[in-house]
């Protein structure tokens, strides 16, 4: 028998204990032995969670119980929850985490912690798609040429009923908030930092990249309009929160940004609240993993797919899928150095020579121009929306500094990343 302990017996935890007792005969059949939450911590011990199991408030009854071979980590956060683990760790317990923003910080501390103990995560990208196995396992005679996700389902909900429904910006937050798809603070979401951890821990396990979300680009999708959505649909293009691992010679570009993306890439057809992730591999070509990325029911499947894989091996395998340097020589691309099509959205004054001017400003900094449209503001004003070839980063935001230092310009440009 194996047993459980979980550390955060919310939505997830209780999906957990719920699924290893309603699917508990194939469970079983599948892990070679019985799996048995035995204890739970919770921060209320006065909330009845309709659960038959031992609940405490204290982390310690489970981390010190001789008994508990495996330690569920669902307790969220970095700081706290590297403690807790750490200190499983050092119990000699396996460990399984759904923990995105401990990962994206000490996922290599872990690993060298981790030594023989098993140490799964799966849950952590993604939700119910088994992403983190795909890339360790599946995908392991592969060098990765690109990861391409939509990692955020809240995100992605919102920009699919923008572009679908014409709802402004605000207005989509505030029904997201109500269908609990947002939080009350939507920023971790809507900034784009929930799919920057998840993109570094797929980066780690496809390039072996020690990045923190401080060293890499990140964008999220506050600054969308219908005016965008208006201009992506004319030229054929999709409306997506990408996060992107792109290995370009010996360097390896790391980003999270809102992006125009062709109509015909398959990534682009994932509408709603669903997770998808492109990964395209030397040999095999491009996949696609396609699921749900949240939820208590899809999530808790990761989690014990996990317990599952511990009970059936009995033994680690590298936390991260590789125990040397996997790539040799392999560097983090410096954001200034990135390359893209751009999109920019100016609001001007609607006047003689503006048009002139911007272009200049455009030549200047070494960018050329593939598409222009003006449309008409509301308040007199005009949108110029601008496409370009492919330019160097730190070009486009030198000329960005230019064109918001104009009279005639009324608004800090708004530029997207076309992929």
């Amino acid at each position: 028998m194996i047993k459980v302990g979980i550390i955060g017996v919310g939505t997830v935890g209780t999906s957990v204990v719920n699924i290893l007792k309603d699917n508990q005969e194939i469970i079983s059949a599948r892990a070679g032995d019985e799996i048995v939450v035995k204890s739970g911590v919770v921060r209320d011990l006065s909330k009845d969670r309709g659960l038959d199991i031992i609940l405490t408030d204290n982390a310690d009854d489970i981390l010190d119980d001789p008994e508990i071979d495996v330690v569920v980590e669902l307790m969220g956060g970095v700081e706290d929850a590297f403690v807790v683990v750490k200190r499983a760790l050092e119990n000699g317990k396996a460990v399984v985490t759904a923990n995105k923003a401990l990962l994206a910080y000490h996922r290599y501390e872990l690993q060298d912690m981790a030594g023989d103990l098993p140490f799964e995560y799966e849950a952590s990208v993604a939700g119910g798609i088994p992403i983190i196995n795909a890339l360790r396992d599946g995908l392991s005679a592969n060098h990765i040429k690109s990861i391409m996700g939509i990692m955020n389902g809240t995100c992605n909900y919102m920009l699919t009923k923008m572009i679908n429904e014409g709802v402004a910006f605000d207005a989509i937050l505030k029904e997201a908030q109500e269908l609990g798809y947002a939080e009350a603070d939507p920023t971790f979401d809507i900034g784009g930092f929930d799919a920057a951890h998840k993109l570094l821990i797929l980066a780690s396990i496809a390039y072996g990249i020690d990045a923190k979300p401080e060293d890499i680009l990140i964008e999220g999708i506050q600054n969308v309009t219908q005016d965008d959505i208006a201009f992506a649909k004319e030229f054929g293009y999709s409306v997506k929160l990408l996060g992107i691992a792109k290995r370009v010679k010996n360097e390896v570009e790391l980003r999270v940004h809102v992006a125009l993306i062709d109509n015909s890439e398959m990534i682009a057809k994932i509408d709603g609240v669903m997770n998808g992730i492109s990964v395209v591999g030397d040999k095999v070509g491009e996949t696609l993993y396609y699921g749900p990325g949240a939820g208590g029911d899809a999530t808790a499947s990761a989690v014990i797919a996990n317990i599952i894989d511990i009970a059936r091996s009995g033994k680690s395998k590298p936390m991260l899928g590789f125990d040397k340097p996997l790539e040799k020589g392999l560097k983090l691309k410096p954001i200034d150095d990135i390359e893209s099509k751009y999109y920019l959205r100016i609001n001007v004054s609607d006047k003689a020579g503006v048009l002139s001017k911007i272009t200049t400003i455009f030549a200047t900094n070494n960018i050329s121009i593939e598409t222009i449209l003006q449309r008409p503001s509301k308040d007199g004003s005009a949108n110029l929306l601008i496409s370009t070839h492919i330019a160097v980063e730190k070009d486009i935001q030198n000329m960005i500094k230019s064109i918001e230092e104009l009279d005639f310009v009324n608004s800090k440009p708004v530029m997207i990343r076309i992929v």
